[in-house]
């Protein structure tokens, strides 16, 4: 039995409660974005508080002029630094400007340490990516309303890691992620669906979450420049102009958004595996690494089909007298493509290959990540061979415009000279 004293608290409590409960929409739901301000620059400064204040930037290489740049803080983009700008133009627009590489593991751990926190306010917490996440706060009422609960979670990733954040407040996971991109750095924004029409609408088509550069060109074509033109576009022009995907699209822009908060959503497919048991008992180095980069071209499609980057790989190799062993390695960063994952694949096959005959390999990349909701930072290590490639694109691009497409094929897909392509796989890892 409760005394008096703690019937009377227990009632306030309750009142309280119930008043909370009416910040809450009844059938609907309300979901935060919670979007790191600058991370990687964020977590250098949080570890060493002397860089607070100062023009900082993440590089790739950054000991090259031609070294690409990550990230920057507020005060560098101040001067005008921006993100794969190269710090030979960075150092011209700002030359105190101060440049790290990037540290991974440092990230990581950042990483880890900020969701632990985010699981504090609900345990309906889904990442995206490194540094952003969505939270359905629906049920927890308790601890305030939607803003408060913002403000609570924006000040103790301030007080206890040091780092800052936008949150964007909305009925569903497109708007809340479209809200935190409003106020940065440490911003709150609210975005309710009826103001879609008068803050959404007038935007260009481009600054929708979803939209990238090559799909607004796709929608100009078609006379769509704004998020409001894609709202009222025809439903059988887009699904004509970009499948099922095109509908979708014009949900998002009418504010429509079905797809829940799921905790457990990075772990629908953990990886994307191929495998294949070769014909022969196969000892050629030269006949192995041509079947290994068959593999990584066909997990890289797999990969791309779902539209997820994978942080770690593994090769498994099963020898003639049936004895297999996997090896595992963890990468810098997320990888898609096929030349990425043959280099990877092929760095690990040669350490541990022992020369015996191999009578099956399999590639496998885990540790997915979504493509289309992780907008990553991305070392951009990679991104300086993208912008070499870039060149090479355009001409094969123009070739298959002008011969058909596929006048233009890997070297690889080619069979070698009096041999036969390799067999079709005959098993493949989880996804």
């Amino acid at each position: 039995m409760y005394n008096k004293k703690e019937e009377s608290e227990i009632e306030t409590k309750s009142r309280k409660w119930i008043n909370l409960e009416s910040f809450y929409p009844k059938n609907g739901r309300v979901v935060l974005h919670v979007d790191m301000n600058s991370f990687y620059a964020s977590v250098e400064i949080a570890h060493n508080p002397s860089l607070r204040g100062r023009p900082l930037a993440i590089a790739g290489k950054p000991e090259e002029r031609k070294g690409i740049i990550v990230t920057c803080s507020y005060e560098a983009r101040t001067f005008g630094v921006k993100t794969t700008m190269t710090v030979w133009e960075a150092k011209k627009l700002c030359p105190n400007l101060i440049i790290l590489p990037p540290n991974f593991e440092r990230y990581r751990g950042a990483s880890r340490e900020i969701f632990h926190i985010l699981r504090r306010y609900t345990p309906l917490v889904e990442p995206v990516s490194i540094d952003e996440g969505y939270l359905d706060i629906t049920s927890s009422y308790a601890l305030g309303t939607p803003l408060a609960i913002s403000e609570l979670i924006q000040q103790e990733l301030l007080e206890r890691l040091m780092l800052p954040c936008s949150i964007g407040i909305a009925p569903n996971k497109f708007l809340a992620k479209m809200a935190s991109n409003m106020k940065k750095p440490l911003g709150i924004t609210v975005l309710r669906k009826r103001e879609v029409p008068a803050v959404l609408w007038p935007l260009p088509a481009v600054a929708m979450h979803g939209v990238g550069e090559k799909t607004a060109d796709k929608l100009a074509g078609l006379g769509i420049m704004t998020i409001g033109d894609l709202a009222q576009a025809s439903d059988h022009v887009l699904k004509n102009r970009l499948g099922v995907r095109g509908i979708q699209l014009k949900e998002r822009a009418n504010g429509i958004d079905r797809r829940k908060v799921d905790p457990e959503a990075a772990n629908d497919f953990k990886s994307v595996g191929q495998s294949i048991t070769l014909p022969k008992d196969e000892t050629k180095q030269q006949e192995l690494l041509r079947v290994l980069l068959q593999l990584s071209e066909r997990v890289a499609v797999r990969l791309q089909r779902k539209k997820v980057l994978g942080e770690s790989l593994s090769v498994m190799i099963r020898y003639k007298d049936w004895k297999t062993i996997t090896r595992s390695k963890k990468l810098s960063g997320p990888i898609e493509k096929a030349e990425d994952i043959f280099a990877e694949a092929k760095q690990l096959f040669l350490k541990n290959w022992s020369g015996n005959g191999i009578r099956l390999l399999g590639v496998t990349l885990s540790d997915l990540t979504e493509k289309e909701q992780a907008d990553v930072q991305l070392d951009l290590f990679s991104y300086e061979q993208e912008a070499n490639k870039a060149s090479l694109a355009e001409a094969l691009d123009k070739l298959d415009k002008k011969y058909g497409e596929g006048v233009i094929q890997p070297a690889s897909k080619k069979k070698p000279a009096g041999k036969e392509a390799a067999p079709d796989m005959d098993g493949k890892k989880s996804e």
